[in-house]
């Protein structure tokens, strides 16, 4: 394996990202803060002035992506006085027009979610991860992330038509009628878009810190080992330390001092531990 490195910097996104060249980045994995959240440290972003604030962000973004890289967001929308906030919506639109590729949504299932009620609305239990590209033909590893078909083929194969177990052809032309019976007898097959993830219960002295198998299942997805990765909003620093066990270069940027400190300290530990030959460049 090459060396691998793992750059945290210091900073707001919208001007360090100027420092980074074009076209060097192979996977950006991010969660901003959300609007009107975390006040006290990342300023509380309004949802009126949430695209405004983000746009100089996503520009660089846009600039240091390689043509064949992918942007994955995972951001959520709240609800106030009974009425969802249509920010996260708005964002998608000001992104398009902005030149990116909204080319998926995948949704990702927090599994430990608590039960809840409010009057007119139950507990969320799921956040958008919204997936945008440069250009329609971008590098994705499907084989990657591939899962245990499971027990379920069973049953499905005895509830086969005849006609599913042989046709090869759509009736209707759609390309889709296939040997159903083939893919069922596979032991891995694709998933799909809803990502089962459990929240973290130890934030690792952050307000939001997203469970480590997120980042991870988009870097196995979109990268490959020395590709490079960027979170523009890394907080407690679980994008790099997964970028690193993981053997990806990658840059985290952050704008609160306490952060940045803790995950250099966090890098530099894992270092010898796991890559004991490689560069560490903070």
């Amino acid at each position: 394996m090459h060396n691998i490195t793992t750059k945290i910097l210091l900073g707001d996104s919208r001007e360090v990202l100027k420092e980074i060249d074009d076209n060097l980045i192979d996977l950006i994995v991010t969660s901003p803060p959300y609007a009107d959240r975390r006040k006290n440290t990342y300023g509380g972003i309004s949802t009126e002035k949430y695209v405004e604030w983000f746009l100089p962000v996503s520009e660089q973004l846009l600039r240091v992506l390689k043509p064949t890289g992918t942007f994955i967001l995972n951001i959520k929308e709240k609800a106030e006085n009974g009425e969802r906030s249509t920010y996260v919506l708005e964002l998608i639109l000001a992104l398009r027009k902005q030149g990116w590729l909204w080319t998926e949504e995948f949704i990702w299932h927090k599994k430990n979610s608590y039960p809840g009620k409010w009057p007119n609305r139950f507990r969320d239990s799921w956040e958008r991860v919204l997936q945008f590209n440069k250009a329609r033909d971008f590098n994705m590893y499907q084989e990657a992330v591939m899962v245990p078909v499971g027990d379920w083929a069973n049953g499905r194969l005895k509830n086969l038509s005849e006609t599913d177990k042989i046709r090869d052809n759509s009736k209707s032309g759609s390309g889709f009628g296939k040997n159903i019976s083939n893919w069922l007898k596979r032991s891995m097959v694709y998933p799909n878009n809803v990502l089962q993830f459990a929240t973290v219960c130890n934030n690792k002295n952050h307000s939001a810190t997203f469970p480590e198998e997120l980042p991870e299942w988009f870097i196995k997805l979109f990268t490959q080992p020395n590709d490079w990765v960027l979170d523009p909003f890394l907080g407690s620093g679980t994008t790099s330390e997964v970028s690193q066990r993981m053997g990806r270069n990658s840059i985290g940027i952050d704008i609160i001092p306490e952060y940045v400190e803790m995950v250099k300290e966090k890098v530099a530990q894992k270092e010898s531990s796991i890559f004991s030959h490689n560069k560490i460049a903070v």
